[in-house]
């Protein structure tokens, strides 16, 4: 691999950029959770500029992201002079902290399914097909999957709550009902979990990151930066794509496990050298 291709997190990443390369924007968000929210600091332009560029994306991009963020109301700039110091907003702060709880806990073990579902009748007008965007989204977000049109199901019905709060939010929830019970035996919840959620399309996307990550090797510092950003990056998906089926619904050879395994391998093993290198571009 060469320098060049380490700085940027390596040729490996190329297959995932075909398939749909991540936004300045998306990036953002990324060094904003895992280095400045930790450091609760404030950043200036340069170093945003420096992390990102080690990333592949050219300074236009990286300053409209950092509009953006501000304009979405996630970050504030203040001026000193010619140069800018960001910082979170308190919003921006909840954002990225509900984020980080959700990326490092995704994936943890869960005991023994009782065999319960949430079901959720969520009526929405054929119309409005914003809200039926908004709802499916938030409703993603939460774990839940779409059996058929207008009823979603989760195996953990301790999300009740969540859902409760997401249909309000929504201003649908007086049209909205939930309740929780058992649909068949296992045969038949296997089944409803095949039909609510593309598992195929899921393990695909785990075993794309597999590969991947699997063969980044990078060989200093700022590769170590990029490579350690692409796999937060990376790993930040999983949390919406997967809903975290108890392990009695999934497959037996299910690569999610492994995958999990690996992020926090690297994770480890990579954010000590990554932070070192954050710092040495924020205070240059």
């Amino acid at each position: 691999m060469s320098e060049g291709d380490a700085a940027r997190g390596g040729p490996e990443f190329r297959r995932r950029r075909e398939l749909g390369a991540a936004s300045a924007r998306s990036l953002l968000l990324t060094v904003l959770g895992e280095f400045v929210l930790p450091a609760g600091e404030p950043v200036w332009t340069a170093a945003f500029l420096r992390a990102l560029g080690l990333l592949g994306v050219e300074e236009k991009a990286v300053r409209q992201a950092l509009a953006r963020s501000a304009g979405e109301g996630w970050i504030e700039g203040e001026r000193h002079g010619r140069r800018t110091a960001w910082r979170l907003t308190p919003s921006g702060e909840r954002l990225l902290t509900d984020g980080t709880e959700r990326i490092y806990g995704f994936g943890r073990p869960a005991g023994a399914w009782d065999g319960r579902w949430l079901i959720v009748l969520a009526g929405v007008p054929e119309t409005s097909r914003r809200l039926r965007h908004l709802l499916r989204t938030r409703l993603a977000w939460s774990g839940l999957g779409n059996l058929a049109p207008g009823v979603w199901v989760s195996p953990h019905p301790g999300r009740r709550t969540e859902v409760r709060e997401v249909l309000a939010e929504i201003g649908v929830a007086d049209t909205s009902t939930l309740f929780t019970g058992r649909l068949g035996d296992l045969a038949e919840a296997r089944h409803v979990a095949a039909q609510a959620w593309s598992l195929d399309d899921i393990a695909l996307a785990y075993d794309d990151f597999l590969d991947a990550v699997g063969a980044l090797a990078p060989a200093d510092d700022p590769g170590t930066f990029a490579a350690h950003t692409r796999l937060v990056q990376e790993w930040r998906r999983f949390p919406f794509l997967d809903p975290g089926l108890p392990a009695e619904l999934l497959p037996a050879d299910w690569s999610g496990s492994q995958a999990r395994a690996l992020f926090h391998e690297r994770h480890d093993t990579w954010r000590p050298v990554a932070d070192r290198q954050w710092k040495a571009m924020a205070q240059a």
